[in-house]
C-alpha cells in the first residue's frame, strides 16, 4: 500500500510540503488549528505569495474541478493520527519575544496534540528548525505519550527552502538531510523522497543532534557571506573603492564564490535573523557560546547597513527629513515573495517616517503585509506613483520590475533626480545618463 502523509501546520513550509507531496503522488492530509486558514486551502488558496504554489495546490486539492484529488485539509488530531503512516510537523518556531532564545510552543504543542492519536506504527519527522537537542526530547515524549509506544519513531529532516523557489526545492531539492534513529525510519523517508532520489538529489544520513544542526549552521555561514562583502562596503566607501568590482574580483576564486557577495541593505526574512539568534542562545545553553561570538558581529553589520542608508538618504535631502517626500521601492525582504519579516526596505521605510519624512512605498507584492505592518507610512499603486514629488528614491527590494524601470520616465515625476541603490542592483550609467544623481552601498559618488 502506498505511504499516507500527513503535514502538520500548514503555513510556507507546510502548504509548499504539502502540495509537493500530493503532487509527488501520495495520499496528504494537511492540519492546521487555525479554521480560515484550512477553509482557504480546501479553496485552492494560499494565504501568501510564493510563485507556482497556488497553481500546484489547485493541481492536487480534492473538490476543485480537474484536481488529482489527492489533498485535502483538515483541524482533526484525531483524522490525522488515524490517517498518517509518516507525519510531517512544519509549525513556526519564531524568536521568543525579548529574547534570542527560540520560541518551541508550537512544535511541542504538536507532538502532545498528535502523539496520543498515533495507535500503530508510524514516524513522525521533524521539519521546523529548532535548537539542536529538541529532536532527542521530543523522540522520548513521543514515545510515552503515544499509544504505540516506542513504535512511533521520530526523525528529523530539515528544510532548505528558499523563498520564491520552494516549490522547486521541494520537489528538486538540492540536498536531503535525513536525522534518524533506526533503519526502518530511513527506508520510510527514502520512500517518500524515491522520485527525487532517482534524479539525483544526494542523500546525506546522520544523528538528530547533527542534522538539527545543519539548517542553522547552512543560514549561519550565508550571513556570515553577506555579512562580510556588507563590512567591504563599509571599508570602500571610507576608501573610495567599489565594492561591486570587490566582489567579483573575489567571486572568480572558486573556494568563494560569486553568490551572495552583493553589498547592500542586508538580509532580513523570518529565518535568518532568527535562526542566527536561537543558534548563539542555544550555544549559550550548551556552554559553547564563544564558538559563535563571531555571529554578534555578523548580526551587527547586517543592522547597521540599514541605519546607514537612512544616514545616506538624509544626507541626499539635505542633512533632515522634516518636510521632504522619498519613495521607497521594495516593502518585501527579498523579491518574488510578499514576506515583510524584518524587512530591511521597511526598517529603513520606518525610521526615516519616525525622523519626519514623508515616505511613499510600493512593492509588486508586498503592499498588504507592510499596511499591516506599518500604516502609519504611505502607499502607492506603481512605482511611478511613489517617486511622484519625491526629493531622493530608494531601491531597497531588488524586484526585477525596478531593474526595469526607465529613468527618464521617473525622472519626470521626482521632484529632483537622486536615488539611492541599497541593493547594487541597477545600472549607474543608465541612471547617470538620464540625469539622476545616483549613489549605492559601498561604491564611488560619481
Amino acid at each position: 500500500m502506498p505511504l499516507k502523509i500527513t503535514v502538520i501546520g500548514t503555513g510556507y513550509l507546510g502548504a509548499t510540503h504539502a502540495a509537493a507531496m500530493a503532487e509527488l503522488g501520495f495520499e496528504v492530509l494537511g492540519l492546521d488549528i487555525v479554521p480560515e486558514k484550512i477553509e482557504m486551502l480546501s479553496r485552492g488558496e494560499v494565504p501568501l505569495y510564493e510563485p507556482g504554489l497556488e497553481e500546484l495546490l489547485r493541481k492536487h486539492v480534492a473538490g476543485l474541478p480537474g484536481s488529482s484529488g489527492r489533498l485535502r485539509f483538515t483541524t482533526s488530531w484525531e483524522e490525522a493520527g488515524a490517517f498518517g503512516d509518516v507525519h510531517f510537523v512544519c509549525v513556526n518556531t519564531p524568536q521568543k519575544h525579548g529574547e534570542y532564545a527560540c520560541d518551541m510552543s508550537y512544535v511541542d504543542s504538536a507532538f502532545e496534540s498528535l502523539a496520543p492519536h498515533l495507535t500503530r506504527p508510524t514516524l513522525v519527522v521533524g521539519k521546523s528548525t529548532v535548537p539542536v537537542g529538541s529532536a532527542a526530547r521530543l523522540a522520548k515524549r513521543l514515545a510515552e505519550l503515544a499509544p504505540a509506544g516506542e513504535e512511533a519513531e521520530l526523525a528529523w529532516n530539515p528544510e532548505f527552502l528558499r523563498e520564491g523557489f520552494a516549490v522547486q526545492d521541494t520537489l528538486h531539492p538540492d540536498r536531503l538531510v535525513v536525522g534518524v534513529a533506526s533503519e526502518r525510519a530511513e527506508s520510510l523517508l527514502r520512500e517518500v523522497y524515491a522520485t527525487p532520489l532517482a534524479e539525483g538529489s544526494p542523500w546525506v544520513v546522520m544523528d538528530y543532534p547533527t542534522a538539527e544542526l545543519v539548517k542553522t549552521a547552512a543560514n549561519s555561514f550565508l550571513a556570515t557571506k553577506i555579512s562580510f562583502i556588507n563590512a567591504m562596503a563599509e571599508i570602500c566607501e571610507a576608501a573610495d573603492g567599489d565594492v561591486v568590482k570587490l566582489a567579483e574580483a573575489i567571486g572568480h576564486d572558486e573556494r568563494i564564490g560569486k553568490k551572495f557577495l552583493r553589498a547592500g541593505v542586508g538580509f532580513g526574512g523570518g529565518c535568518l535573523p532568527k535562526d542566527l539568534r536561537a543558534f548563539m542562545a542555544r550555544a549559550g545553553e550548551l556552554g559553547a557560546d564563544q564558538a559563535l561570538t563571531f555571529l554578534r558581529e555578523i548580526d551587527s553589520i547586517n543592522m547597521r547597513r540599514r541605519g546607514h542608508m537612512v544616514e545616506l538618504a538624509r544626507e541626499a535631502v539635505g542633512g533632515g527629513f522634516l518636510g521632504k517626500r522619498v519613495a521607497v521601492l521594495g516593502a518585501t525582504f527579498k523579491p518574488d515573495s510578499d514576506d515583510v519579516r524584518d524587512s530591511p526596505a521597511l526598517n529603513v521605510a520606518g525610521q526615516i517616517h519616525l525622523q519626519g519624512g514623508q515616505v511613499t512605498v510600493y512593492d509588486p507584492k508586498g503592499m498588504e503585509n507592510a499596511r499591516r505592518v506599518f500604516p502609519t507610512l504611505g502607499y502607492a499603486p506603481t512605482a511611478l506613483d511613489a517617486a511622484r514629488g519625491a526629493d531622493v528614491v530608494l531601491h531597497l527590494t531588488e524586484w526585477r520590475e525596478f531593474r526595469e524601470l526607465d529613468p527618464a520616465t521617473l525622472g519626470e515625476v521626482a521632484a529632483h533626480r537622486r536615488i539611492l541603490d541599497g541593493r547594487n542592483a541597477l545600472d549607474p550609467e543608465l541612471w547617470r545618463k538620464a540625469g539622476w544623481t545616483y549613489r549605492a552601498l559601498g561604491r564611488p559618488r560619481a
